[in-house]
């Protein structure tokens, strides 16, 4: 195919119109082909573990409904919540926001990426998480 065409081939279902014999593929970085397209990203479900530290003023006996609420926004973008581990209240290795101590809760959830990054700029936004790590347990 000589150079001064290449801008007017289409592409058509993954193939290069007027050649026929190639495909998108051949048009990538070798880094590049092995990747996910970003509609395939994110459209997948993938397993995370998301560790919590509450404010330790936090009513115990109300601590399962308040957590119900906070992960609300997994079940109502198709994703599940697969565990809740309340591990109690723990002393700090540091201050954090001036608390000494805190409630911590570890949940195992399965959702799509855009999805947690959702959730987790939510608990950053609520004054009673002290902080929030989030890993990728299928990573």
């Amino acid at each position: 195919m000589p150079v001064d065409n290449f801008c007017a081939v289409a592409l058509v279902g993954g193939r290069l119109a007027p050649g026929g014999g190639e495909t998108y593929e051949a048009l990538l970085s070798r880094r590049d082909r092995d990747r996910m397209r970003p509609k395939e990203v994110g459209s997948r479900m993938r397993q995370y573990e998301m560790m919590m530290i509450l404010d330790p003023e936090t009513d115990e006996r109300n601590l399962q409904p308040t957590l119900e609420k906070m992960l609300a926004v997994v079940p109502k973008d198709g994703g599940t919540v697969d565990e809740i581990d309340v591990q109690g209240r723990r002393r700090l290795a540091y201050e954090i926001k001036k608390q000494a101590e805190g409630i911590y809760v570890v949940v195992m959830m399965t959702a799509e990426p855009a999805t947690v990054q959702e959730l987790d700029r939510q608990l950053g936004l609520n004054e009673s998480v002290l902080r929030t790590k989030l890993l990728r347990r299928d990573a």
